[in-house]
């Protein structure tokens, strides 16, 4: 594997990660060369290390831990900071000055709200007390239904105040793809808004709440006992049919001096159920308890190098873990942004006119969204000069080659570029930035710290600069505690160490570098297997991203007299069409850049690309549609009638 083009070098040391390992220096009497041996001492001692970044990262304890873990005869049996007592709203709220501003959104519509940890705190109290007093408490489930805005903040932290456990879909999402997340955890309250705002209109949820909350009544054994209303984007007039409505202006005020309540909870104890994208199935119902936030101060201080009173924005929703990893911000006394509605209206200017106006340091997106700038032609630096803003991140899917130029060329050329990648299932990262390193083009920086990653060929067998199986063998914090309703944890078991006995393998096809970075080819049941050789979805992506005539595309395999063909499926750009000429293009430009075997043996048009909700390329869904399989959840999907186009292709059948 050839050396990669360094597109950014750091220009100090002076970072939270060195202070930190100076700190692991001092404490351990060790040195640590460079990262890598950082990393190796993170991972040969990671009880150690995760222990050390309990007290190094002032994470608040009501009770101190027994043991740093206890081995159960399972990894997924084992269980971190026995004994320990915290609160994990606590941690996000009590962390320094009362005025410095902990929460600013930008709506859509232009509008901006801005709240301080003090005015936060206040509203957070206002809720607790409401959720209190319909007997809410440790282990009960409050939902939401909500944009990327602070009510969504206020609801996780008033639940969680209470030890009860948050869970949260967006409001775009369908009634069928919220009930097959709700109904099975079935929640004593929703809360949710009225309407939302997207490409300038309002659009009302008032007919989907009516018959969520109806349903949820309905489930067998349900408790469910209130429809919170938040008023969004206008009053709402009539609640209609909504099942137990309350309207979120009528809860009840705070008196003077009365303060937040902190219900303790151990590490064991749930605190988030997150959802897998369930386009094969139900979504898996992923519990996660205190080692998500230890990790994720790990990852926000430790490699974005984010510190107290710094600007964070992360462009998600409510549906994306990428939005509790976000939330975390907030327990280093950092500054998060939050905006909700398209990135695109009116312009592509929207994000990056309050990235330059709130001096913004750390600016999170996906993949995607810079694929689309990078489509478009758009040089952001030539309007915006961005002076304050220190890190770019991305994740959701691979940022190919050309998408790590892009952010170099055209939004701005001294900048951190993290592309990130872990998933829901650890509700953190496996591979991510760091600010000590230089940015290699195509590479993830490195490694997360006490996270064991490493890559398995076919053998099984642990190499670098090989394509093989991304796995940890070894037990980390931010692993899921359970998975709901799954008792004898069966389900859980099958999910990640069925491949390897008792490994976490994640499912992404990856390759460690010389320079001690990850590349993810993509997930490994997307994988492309012509003449038995595997190939990774993300090298023709790469390449195909890099051809102006092609707007989007999905690669699957093929099942073919007795082998796998590569099929290739684009969306042309506007007045465009798939003709000969251009498929010789493609064809040629796979080959030169990549190798013969990644040449597709079909190239085929369709007019649109399915994703998820959460905006992630499904191949599997398009695998499963052209072998006349049925998809199982196509309430996953943001455009399942695009599944259509891919049905009965004479083109596959000769």
């Amino acid at each position: 594997m050839a050396t990669q083009n360094i597109l950014w070098t750091p220009h100090s040391k002076e970072t939270n990660l060195s202070r930190f390992l100076g700190h692991l220096e001092t404490k351990f009497n060790k040195s640590f060369s460079d990262y890598v041996s950082l990393h190796k001492f993170s991972v040969d001692e990671y009880q150690s290390f995760w222990k050390e970044w309990l007290s190094y990262s002032g994470f608040k304890l009501h009770r101190e831990p027994e043991k740093t873990m206890e081995t159960g005869a399972h990894f997924s049996k084992s269980s971190w900071f026995p004994g320990a007592l915290y609160n994990f709203a606590e941690n996000l709220l009590e962390v320094g000055n009362p005025n410095d501003v902990a929460l600013v959104f930008y709506s859509e519509d232009g509008q901006i709200q801005r709240l301080t940890y003090s005015e936060l705190k206040i509203e957070v109290l206002k809720l607790q007390k409401h959720l209190y007093a319909l007997g809410i408490k440790k282990g009960d489930r409050v939902v939401g239904l909500v944009p990327n805005a602070p009510i969504s903040t206020i609801g996780m932290l008033a639940t969680t105040s209470l030890g009860a456990i948050w869970s949260s879909a967006s409001p775009d999402f369908g009634v069928r793809g919220i009930l097959d997340r709700f109904e099975q955890i079935q929640p004593k309250v929703l809360i949710s808004v009225e309407s939302y705002l997207f490409k300038g209109k309002k659009i009302s949820i008032v007919d989907k709440l009516e018959e969520v909350s109806n349903k949820l009544t309905n489930v067998i054994n349900s408790e469910f006992k209130q429809t919170l209303v938040y008023d969004f984007v206008e009053p709402i007039q009539d609640f209609g049919k909504i099942k137990f409505p309350f309207h979120y202006k009528e809860i009840g005020s705070v008196n003077p001096g009365e303060k937040l309540t902190y219900t303790s909870i151990g590490f064991s104890d749930p605190v988030y159920i997150m959802f897998s994208s369930g386009t094969t199935g139900l979504p898996k119902c992923i519990v996660q308890g205190g080692g998500v936030l230890l990790n994720h101060t790990k990852e926000l201080s430790l490699h974005c190098n984010l510190s107290k009173q710094n600007r964070f924005f992360y462009y998600t929703t409510c549906g994306w873990m990428m939005w509790n990893w976000s939330q975390s911000a907030l327990a280093l006394g950092a500054t998060l942004y939050q905006f909700d509605g398209n990135p695109f209206h009116p312009s592509w200017e929207t994000l990056w006119s309050m990235a330059e106006k709130e001096s913004i340091q750390v600016f999170g997106t996906s993949a995607k969204y810079l694929s689309v700038l990078e489509e478009e032609k758009v040089s952001v630096h030539s309007k915006y000069s961005l002076v304050d803003l220190k890190v770019i991140l991305s994740t959701g899917s691979p940022l190919p080659n050309s998408g790590f130029r892009y952010v170099y060329e055209n939004i701005k050329k001294d900048v951190q570029l993290s592309s990130i990648s872990g998933g829901t299932d650890l509700n953190g990262c496996f591979a991510l930035g760091n600010p000590n390193l230089p940015v290699f083009e195509g590479q993830i920086q490195c490694k997360g710290l006490g996270m064991d990653v490493q890559v398995f060929n076919d053998m099984g067998k642990s190499v670098e600069n090989e394509k093989g199986e991304l796995v940890c063998p070894t037990p980390f914090p931010s692993m899921p505690l359970s998975f709901w309703n799954d008792e004898s944890g069966a389900k859980y078991k099958s999910a990640y160490f069925e491949t390897y006995d008792n490994i976490w393998c994640h499912g992404d096809f990856a390759s460690i570098t010389p320079e001690n970075g990850l590349v993810i080819y993509g997930r490994s049941d997307a994988t492309l297997n012509p003449g038995g050789v595997r190939i990774g979805t993300a090298d023709i992506y790469s390449v195909v991203s890099t051809i102006s005539e092609v707007k989007d595309s999905v690669i699957i395999g093929q099942e073919y007299k007795d082998d796998v063909r590569v099929i290739l499926f684009v969306v042309t750009a506007d007045g465009v069409s798939l003709d000969d000429v251009l498929v010789k293009k493609i064809k040629e430009k796979i080959k030169l850049e990549t190798s013969p075997r990644h040449v597709p043996a079909l190239i085929l048009s369709v007019p649109e690309i399915p994703y998820t909700v959460n905006g992630k390329k499904v191949e599997i869904a398009v695998k499963q549609t052209v072998a006349g399989l049925e998809v199982k959840n196509k309430n996953a999907l943001a455009n399942p009638n695009s599944l259509d186009y891919f049905k009965n292709r004479k083109e596959l059948n000769v």
